[in-house]
């Protein structure tokens, strides 16, 4: 069960759950919150009463606003880790690796919860705790990509590491692109055309000691 669906579960005032339960419905509330109304313009108050408690409850588990933010760009940024890292290990196909790469951003962005957006489109990002960790897992993922490349192809770790921020930009442009513009494109079409692009690219280097690719 997702934070948000917790929150709905467990909504009404007054009811006692086990710390780490009110914890997820907490977390679950302010995701609503500040996806909908951004950092700046989203009150304590808010998420207090989105989730059903008072005020004092909410200060019980979070000292502040910036707090509960960055618990929850913690939480979303190792969502987005874990995906990509398991879209990887997923196959040991080169080309059905790029696929599924390109489709854990894709899952990703979304996510009804919309909680790609506290992590890519936050309006708090030049807070340093904000971008030092939007920094760090956009570094995570591209080093995760970069060990499969250089792996595969014995291109240098610099080299590797290139090309792999490239393939994790890519996507993650795209995919939020295709999410906002509405696309008519339909998602598994999507990551198809996407990957046919990294693939031409990615593909032109050999498999290190094959003639292969």
């Amino acid at each position: 069960m997702s934070a948000i669906e917790q929150t709905e579960a467990a909504r009404p005032r007054g009811t006692r759950l086990p710390r780490r339960a009110r914890r997820n419905q907490l977390l679950g509330a302010a995701q609503e919150v500040f996806v909908a109304q951004g950092y700046h313009a989203a009150a304590m108050d808010d998420i207090a009463e989105r989730a059903g408690v008072s005020k004092p409850v909410l200060y019980q588990h979070f000292p502040g606003k910036l707090e509960l933010y960055l618990a929850l760009l913690d939480q979303h940024c190792e969502a987005l880790l874990h995906s990509v890292r398991s879209a990887l290990a997923s196959t040991t196909d080169n080309k059905q690796r790029v696929a599924a790469t390109m489709d854990a951003y894709f899952a990703y962005v979304e996510d009804p919860g919309g909680a790609f957006r506290l992590v890519f489109e936050s309006d708090l990002t030049n807070e340093p705790a904000v971008r030092e960790r939007v920094d760090k897992v956009s570094l995570e993922c591209a080093e995760a990509i970069s060990a499969v490349i250089a792996e595969d192809t014995g291109l240098s770790q610099d080299e590797s590491m290139l090309l792999a921020v490239g393939l994790g930009g890519v996507s993650q442009v795209v995919a939020r692109y295709w999410l906002s513009s509405k696309s008519a494109v339909p998602r598994d079409t999507a990551v198809a055309l996407l990957t046919s692009l990294a693939w031409k690219g990615i593909a032109g280097f050999p498999l290190h000691g094959s003639d292969t690719h």
